[in-house]
């Protein structure tokens, strides 16, 4: 999806964080060119890419003149920037609806990345890349993200999405790692299967049109 005058997005859509900037893109109706880097060629090491990604990792932004880093700060900025175009309830309309987005997508980067970040590489990357699995960490790990999911699925019982009733960045920020985790292991797709809430969350968000679309650049 690009065309002229199109935003950038560096990295590989397959990255937890890239999919997840990918998705408000094509939520917002923002055209876009992905541009691919060769990480184990060091690409992203490279002085032209830290000018841009001064930690070296994935994505970099790049719209005109501006350059942004860290996925969830894009998205704060492409729902605000292009708060008029396709989905307008991404980031809410008002204080408190903003303030709730931000508070879920909070909790999704400092209570449930943290454990699902970790079974992502130990369930989804380690076997691919030939690396033993660490089940101390991945038994670790379930028991924190089985914890944070108990607070999720309260929630949802009260709200039909996590800020409100509409779909918003916090939703949508889940989306990549637990797409990992429910497709690569049995006993954290039950984690999430069985807690009625989280599954019906589940079940809707990860079939919006949006990520299907992300889904298949993978």
């Amino acid at each position: 999806m690009a065309g002229g005058g199109a935003v950038k997005v560096y990295g590989a859509a397959i990255s937890v964080a890239v999919s997840r900037v990918l998705t408000c893109l094509i939520e917002k109706d923002v055209p876009f060119q992905l541009v691919p880097l060769n990480m184990a060629k060091g690409e992203h090491k490279k002085p032209d890419y830290l000018k841009i990604q001064p930690f070296g990792q994935v994505p970099a932004f790049q719209d005109e003149n501006i350059t942004l880093f860290e996925s969830r700060a894009v998205l704060r900025y492409i729902a605000e920037k292009h708060a008029a175009k396709g989905n307008k309830k991404l980031f809410g309309s008002n204080p408190l609806e903003k303030a709730s987005v931000d508070q879920w997508l909070e909790a999704e980067g400092q209570s449930f990345n943290p454990p699902s970040s970790v079974l992502v590489f130990q369930l989804a990357f380690a076997p691919k890349m030939k690396i033993k699995r660490d089940e101390t960490s991945i038994k670790l790990n379930e028991a924190k993200l089985s914890k944070v999911l108990d607070v999720y699925d309260r929630r949802l019982g009260e709200s039909r999405y996590l800020a409100g009733e509409d779909f918003s960045l916090a939703d949508l920020s889940h989306l990549p790692a637990a797409q990992f985790l429910v497709n690569s292991d049995e006993m954290i797709k039950e984690a999430f299967s069985s807690r009625k809430n989280v599954d019906r969350w589940w079940e809707e968000i990860s079939h919006r049109d949006s990520w299907k679309k992300v889904t298949e650049m993978h």
